[in-house]
Order: structure tokens, then sequence, then C-alpha cells
């Protein structure tokens, strides 16, 4: 009897092991390389008629390579077009900064950035995905059922409220949005009266860090004090308040699939 059982217990792991590595199974480089369609002609339109400022920074084609199989996207969509073509996008003197597949100015890679975050390991299904932050604290995710009903939308996880927003937007159309649109209207009350001499040249590994709290009622982001912190370090307080601030409102858990 105690041999039957043995021999069950090897059985569903080995099951186990089968349905995890069928999750991990990733697709190969040459399937997710469009040439016959690629998104990012398209791309480059939004860009060249911009009316903010936008910055393509440099891509490195193996790293592109690298991040393009570890994210797991296509040229075929605007996102692993982005992935694929460049070392990641600045928006507005550097305000907004898009993930790519990383570069000096922009030293992380949208692949890279979400693992640990959102996934445990590549090829996970993944609740959202981080593609964009900014200088103020403020993270871009595409929802993948983690966010809401949505699926696809991007959302905003604002420094003031520390709670997700939908934008109403997929990824395609937030490209657009952060090109064309009135950033000064969206970024009300979260940008300071000289706030575009601070950032041409900051890091794409930090932002600000306020004090008051920006979500903190009643603070006057003119009246704060604020210093620079690590993105990561950002990311990771950020997470953690809000669900603390959010926990009675119904509002999902930032959770890493296992």
């Amino acid at each position: 009897m105690k041999s039957i059982f043995n021999i069950a217990i090897a059985l569903c792991l080995c099951l186990l092991s089968a349905q995890l590595k069928a999750q991990n199974e990733l697709i190969g480089l040459d399937k997710l390389i469009n040439k016959t369609d690629p998104a990012w002609p398209l791309v480059q339109k939004w860009i060249e008629s911009a009316k903010n400022k936008v910055e393509v920074l440099p891509v490195d084609t193996a790293k592109a390579n690298e991040v393009l199989y570890n994210s797991q996207m296509t040229t075929y969509a605007t996102l692993g077009s982005v992935i694929y073509n460049t070392g990641g996008i600045m928006v507005d003197n550097g305000w907004i900064r898009i993930l790519g597949s990383g570069s000096e100015k922009l030293n992380r890679n949208i692949a890279e950035w979400n693992k640990g975050k959102t996934i445990k390991e590549y090829g996970d299904n993944v609740p959202y995905l981080l593609i964009a932050d900014d200088a103020v604290g403020g993270f871009f995710a595409i929802n993948y059922g983690g966010l809401g009903p949505d699926v696809k939308n991007v959302y905003y996880l604002e420094p003031n409220t520390l709670t997700w927003q939908p934008l109403g937007a997929g990824y395609g159309e937030f490209l657009v949005f952060c090109f064309d649109s009135d950033l000064s209207k969206f970024y009300k009350g979260l940008r300071w009266t000289n706030w575009n001499q601070f950032i041409g040249n900051l890091d794409g590994t930090k932002t600000y860090s306020f004090r008051p709290y920006l979500w903190q009622e009643g603070t006057d982001i003119e009246k704060c004090t604020r210093k620079l912190v690590g993105i990561e370090e950002m990311y990771r307080f950020n997470i953690m308040k809000s669900k603390e601030i959010n926990a009675d409102k119904g509002i999902k858990k930032d959770e890493v699939k296992q």
C-alpha cells in the first residue's frame, strides 16, 4: 500500500512539473519578429507628428532580441515594436519614461522590470504589465485581469491617491496620449512651478519623492520638499501603501503569480 501511495505522489509531481513547464514554455524569437507587417512604421509616424517632445533612445539589437523573447511580445503589436526598436522612449524631456529594451539613459527593460513584481518567471501569466512611469512616482500598466475587467487597457497608479485609475485606452492609444495630449492638464496638481528645470537630466532609474506625501490629504506640491529616490524603491513603497489605503475599498491587490 505504501509503495502504491509513493507511486501516486510521484505521478502527481510529474504532472505538476509538466504543467509548469507548459506554462513557462516560451515562443521562439523567429515567430515573434514579424517581417511582413510590423507595427513600428506606424509608431514612427506618431512620433514624427508628436506635439510633445519625444526622444527615442538608441537600441542594442542583441539586447532587443533578448527582451522581446523574455517578454513574449510580437513586433506585429505596438508594444513589441517599441521593445524591438527602441531602448525606451522619453516624453516631455523625460517626465514620462516608456520602457523598451533598455539603454544608457533608461537603464531598465520591460522584461526585467516586471520580473519579481508582476511575474515570478518569464512566461508566467501576468495580472498586469508595467510599461512606463514618470518623474513623480506614477506608474502605467497594461491590465491583464489583475486591475479590472477591461483587459489590455492601460491603468495609471496615481501618486496622489495610490489607486489604479483606468485610462480607457489600449497601449497604442496610450502612446498617442503621451505624444499628443496636454500633459500639463493630465498632471494638474502633480507638477511644481519650475519642474522642467529638474527633469532634463533625470536618471531613468530615479523619481521624485515628496514630503508631505502626495497622497496625504491637503498636500500642495508647491509646498512639498522633494528628493530623488530609486524607482524600484518608489514602486514597492507605493504598492505597499496602496494596499493599506485601499484595503477596505475592494481594490484588487498586486500579487505576483506563483
